[in-house]
């Protein structure tokens, strides 16, 4: 069993302000993003840096209030007419990556429009500066101490301060390793040369829907929601399963469009 180290929700604080490890980990996705983007600027041509710049401060504030709405509608809908005040306490936790995914498409959208772009070369674009953001994310988790796994007598299960006296696997750990490191190698590696329109974001919507599902086996459910159906159905399986669905459509209408039909030559999509 490995020791969990024990961290203070508190990264540092300056006279009056208090600086949290949660909001820090945002501010590094959102430095992550801007440094890839930039790279991907120069590179790709679909955006200049400035071009780009803006689009990610649209994506910034679509995934923040995205993320923060998602999580009160799809987790804890109450809080809308019982507390709504803590719905603006984005400091404590509580964001939803589904929620952030709309937020972020909708900003994207309105954003890419500006420079003649449709919505998915914006989101073919985007797409691979996304994955180090969920890696902070669920950093920020681990160090929080919150959304640990289920019970395990693995050797590698940790005691969470508030999840009982049990071992319990560190899933916070999993998700940032699939859903950030690996995810990201794949889009990095597969969008370095150009692929037919939708390829990027579709890979991007089936990577992240399976790796999700797959952890969300370890992962112990929402106190409030548990499972869903089955004994094993959680709600983000049920959140990620259209995103699996949309990700192979896109894939397929992308690759098929790059296949050239029979009797013609050299037809490709863009």
């Amino acid at each position: 069993m490995l020791s969990y180290p024990q961290f203070s929700p508190e990264a540092f604080s300056i006279g009056p302000l208090h600086v949290r490890w949660y909001g820090l980990m945002y501010l590094c996705s959102f430095v992550a993003a801007w440094l890839l983007g930039r790279r991907r600027a120069k590179n790709s041509g679909v955006f200049s840096k400035a071009q780009f710049e803006e689009v990610l401060t649209f994506g910034i504030l679509g995934v923040i209030l995205g993320a923060r709405l998602g999580y009160v509608l799809f987790y804890k809908p109450a809080m809308f007419w019982q507390d709504p005040i803590k719905i603006l306490q984005i400091w404590q936790g509580g964001m939803s990556f589904h929620g952030g995914l709309l937020g972020v498409i909708l900003a994207q959208w309105l954003s890419g429009r500006r420079y003649g772009k449709s919505l998915f070369e914006t989101m073919d674009f985007m797409a691979p500066l996304v994955p180090p953001g969920l890696f902070f994310g669920r950093m920020g988790n681990f160090i929080n101490g919150e959304l640990w796994g289920r019970v395990t007598d693995s050797p590698w299960g940790m005691i969470f301060p508030d999840a009982g006296p049990l071992p319990r696997h560190p899933s916070q750990l999993y998700e940032a390793a699939l859903e950030g490191i690996v995810l990201f190698t794949i889009l990095w590696i597969y969008s370095a040369r150009p692929r037919p329109k939708m390829a990027v974001s579709g890979l991007f919507c089936l990577g992240y829907g399976v790796f999700r599902c797959f952890v969300e086996f370890f992962r112990q459910p929402d106190a409030h929601l548990g499972y869903l159906a089955f004994g094993w159905l959680t709600m983000g399986m049920l959140l990620c399963l259209p995103m699996i669905a949309l990700g192979l459509t896109l894939l397929y209408l992308a690759l098929r469009r790059k296949i050239p039909r029979a009797g013609t030559r050299g037809i490709t999509g863009s």
